[in-house]
């Protein structure tokens, strides 16, 4: 691995641990709101009803997300950050900065 490669790929783990950081305390946000007990008036309760459906939306892309997070720093540690996950070939790079935890090339995500 060249020097560029590991100053992008230490870039690249310090952004998505930032990420994963942000996730974290949104999913325990989210949590938190979930466990909070319910109003006692029925106008509320169907506010409060249709927000978790959002919450739980948003609950659920936030951890999905940080698997990605995660699954790619554990490329990262391995080595095989860049590397396709099908066929092994670099992924194009201007591919990586847009998607940063993609496993597959532009040829293999079709």
């Amino acid at each position: 691995m060249s020097t560029e490669e590991i100053i992008t790929t230490k870039a690249v783990a310090k952004l998505l641990n930032e990420k994963k950081a942000q996730l974290s305390k949104r999913i325990s946000a989210i949590e938190a709101d979930f466990h909070k007990g319910r109003s006692q008036d029925f106008s509320e309760q169907a506010t409060e009803t249709e927000n978790d459906d959002v919450l739980d939306e948003i609950h659920h892309e936030a951890k999905a997300e940080l698997k990605l997070i995660n699954d790619t720093l554990s490329r990262i540690e391995q080595g095989l950050y860049g590397q396709c996950s099908q066929c092994e070939e670099a992924i194009n790079p201007d591919r990586l900065n847009a998607i940063p935890y993609t496993t597959t090339c532009i040829h293999c995500a079709v």
